[in-house]
């Protein structure tokens, strides 16, 4: 088990101790393959996001060597395209589970790799992965449509899939600001790139119309905060609009806003999105009242559905106790972890609000 005092960084009280925290580290680190892979649990499959983000929560935690073992998965199985498809088999990378390429999960790498480079000061690393995240940003933007916004994905045989979802497309623009950093550390600067994310910073502030319409789904209401495009003034009216209608006093934050359901993820990425807001007393609060989902082994259940007191669905996911090891992270001034997700030293891109 990863020891203590590698997590102390992690402790938040009511939230985590020092041992508390380490258990979860080695409950993610126990879902990790001898390959790299970070599957959801072991016996399912691996999506690049959700690997990446476990990756990130290994870092936060001070197993680097475990993090960085993550993405050379990823640089050894990267598409020639610059993708990676959305499913893979646990430890069976030759065989996708699911053959779409989605934008949002391809660009999250850029996230990842420059956390793991802030937490690290590894130039050596960023100069290996540096080809691997310059084909997965290419790959995004051949999505990026007129108004900014970013095609959700590619099918099997190459049709793109131009509809834009807006929480996919936040995230991309902070995978995209991302990116920039890595490039003006290599003094490699992308101006195309500078561009694309001003345009989707524009599209997401300015123009919800360009995205399909899926309001019920609470990371769509926080998610253009977590990705940095809506900020001050902007970000609280957002928040603060549909927080009765997604957040349950007491059990968390629900995924979906007329289902009795509150999901780990979610309320740790709006403890995130609030950190960054400078909402830190109810980003901790938000964690807390997830306390019901963890389990005895250190990890977390995905969801549970208050009107029938029942944990749904049964199974302990990688990605949410990384989700909440993250927000814990940024709570207690992790310095990685708030760079890339306060975004205050990230590039913004060439912004046309400003124009």
């Amino acid at each position: 088990m990863t020891s203590p005092g590698r997590t102390e960084r992690l402790v938040l009280p009511g939230v985590l101790t020092a041992e508390q925290a380490a258990q979860t580290v080695a409950g993610i680190r126990a879902g990790q393959c001898e390959d790299g892979a970070i599957p959801w649990f072991r016996g399912h499959h691996l999506d690049p996001w959700d690997h990446v983000e476990a990756a990130m929560a290994l870092d936060a935690a001070g197993e680097h060597e475990r993090a960085e073992a993550a993405y050379r998965w990823l640089a050894r199985h990267q598409n020639a395209d610059g993708s990676w498809y959305a499913a893979y088999a646990d430890g069976a990378a030759d065989r996708p589970t699911d053959r779409g390429r989605e934008t949002n999960f391809v660009a999250y790498i850029a996230v990842g790799v420059w956390h793991h480079y802030l937490s690290t000061g590894d130039d050596a690393f960023l100069d290996r992965m540096w080809p691997t995240v310059r084909a997965a940003v290419e790959f995004v933007l051949e999505l990026q449509q007129p108004g900014g916004q970013i095609g959700w994905k590619r099918e099997d045989d190459g049709t793109p899939v131009t509809d834009a979802l807006l929480t996919g497309c936040s995230s991309i623009h902070q995978a995209l600001r991302c990116a920039l950093a890595v490039a003006e550390h290599r003094e490699t600067p992308q101006p195309d790139w500078e561009l694309a994310a001003g345009w989707l910073g524009h599209a997401i502030r300015r123009h919800p119309e360009r995205f399909l319409d899926k309001d019920r789904f609470s990371m769509d209401w926080y998610y253009p905060v977590l990705g940095g495009a809506v900020t001050g003034a902007q970000a609280k009216e957002r928040i603060e609009g549909d927080w009765d209608r997604f957040v349950v006093p007491g059990l968390g934050v629900r995924c979906v806003s007329d289902r009795p359901w509150v999901t780990g993820g979610e309320s740790a990425e709006l403890a995130l999105a609030l950190w960054a807001m400078g909402e830190s007393d109810r980003a901790v609060d938000i964690l807390r009242s997830i306390q019901h989902l963890r389990a005895e082994n250190g990890m977390y259940w995905t969801g549970y559905v208050f009107e029938d007191d029942a944990v749904w669905p049964e199974e302990l996911t990688t990605w949410t106790a990384g989700s909440l090891l993250l927000a814990v992270a940024a709570l207690g001034g992790d310095e990685a972890t708030t760079a890339v997700f306060g975004g205050r030293r990230l590039p913004s891109g060439l912004d046309p609000d400003c124009c």
